[in-house]
């Protein structure tokens, strides 16, 4: 199954504010020139989701109405060794999941799905750690925020990411893509 990244960052490499806040990501740049990052584009291509709580607990307190909502139909697994159910707003979106990430992959292939968006800070890094991404595309806002939620931290070895491809936008926004390749 492959496993993919799609996330922004400050370009000191914040996820988010200490807060879990992401405001600064709607300031950034030239927020009045609309650009398309490949958002829709990349979605097409997933059919299922694996997240973090802490991110989940982001998307659930923003209440999103159904037509807010950027996941469309997929399947959401979220991950969480102490949460066992999901907020009431988020229950019939997505699948609470506790144990092995090898047997999630495995499960999910056999239910027929071929390709999972990971998302947050810390399931990226659990991902990485275990050599399960793919490919990442790290979309840099133009802002230093000082601190706040790394995407990335210790690695376990170092990780090579090659075949780069990058594309700045009129918003001052510049994206990196890259394929991942292990040790």
């Amino acid at each position: 199954m492959k496993c993919s990244v799609f996330i922004a960052t400050s370009v000191d490499g914040f996820i988010a504010k200490t807060d879990n806040s992401l405001d600064w990501l709607h300031s950034a740049g030239k927020p009045e020139i609309e650009v398309d990052t490949g958002w829709n584009s990349y979605m097409k291509d997933v059919d299922c989701l694996i997240m973090g709580r802490s991110t989940m607990e982001v998307i659930s307190a923003m209440n999103l109405v159904p037509e807010q909502w950027p996941y469309g139909p997929r399947k959401i697994v979220v991950l969480s060794n102490t949460l066992k159910e999901a907020p009431q707003n988020m229950k019939d979106k997505v699948e609470m999941y506790s144990g092995d990430l090898h047997a999630l992959l495995i499960k999910l292939e056999n239910e027929g799905f071929k390709h999972a968006y990971i998302d947050g800070g810390r399931t990226i890094q659990t991902f990485l750690d275990l050599k399960l991404i793919d490919e990442m595309t790290i979309t840099l806002a133009p802002i230093l925020l000082g601190e706040g939620i790394p995407l990335f931290g210790k690695t376990n070895k170092d990780i090579k990411l090659e075949q780069a491809e990058s594309t700045a936008f009129a918003n001052d926004f510049v994206q990196v893509k890259y394929s991942v390749s292990y040790p």
